[in-house]
């Protein structure tokens, strides 16, 4: 992005993933991945970013998803974890991400990575 921030706005961009076992390493892999493809996806770099939420369902314990952000480089953002709401029929062992960014794209051109079991939650979005 210019300086000038090249006609950039703050967008949303919202994606999800589960986990098949609550375990530190499968967490942080996971959440890693999440991460990675949201803003591959959307051609985001950190300076792009004003801040990361994570919620994650009550049968996520072994690993906070910001620390796992943290190891992947995501070192300058304000990052924050928060409990899913536990709803009957939820998805179970599902951690969630809402990114603030700055980007020139427009809603439409946003890529909302939902990978893994949380794929359910938006089939109506592309891959």
């Amino acid at each position: 992005m210019s300086e000038d921030g090249g006609g950039a706005r703050v967008r949303a961009i919202r994606g999800a993933t589960t986990v098949e076992a609550d375990s530190r390493e499968h967490v942080e892999a996971r959440t890693q991945e999440l991460v990675r493809t949201l803003l591959d996806r959307n051609g985001l770099g950190e300076d792009d970013l004003i801040s990361i939420v994570f919620t994650a369902t009550d049968d996520v314990r072994s690993a906070f998803p910001a620390e796992a952000a943290r190891t992947a480089g995501i070192t300058r953002t304000p990052l924050l974890c928060a409990r899913e709401l536990d709803v009957e029929g939820g998805v179970p062992r599902c951690i969630r991400v809402l990114v603030h960014a700055y980007t020139a794209r427009s809603v439409g051109e946003l890529r909302h990575p939902y990978l893994h079991g949380a794929r359910q939650l938006r089939t109506d979005l592309p891959e």
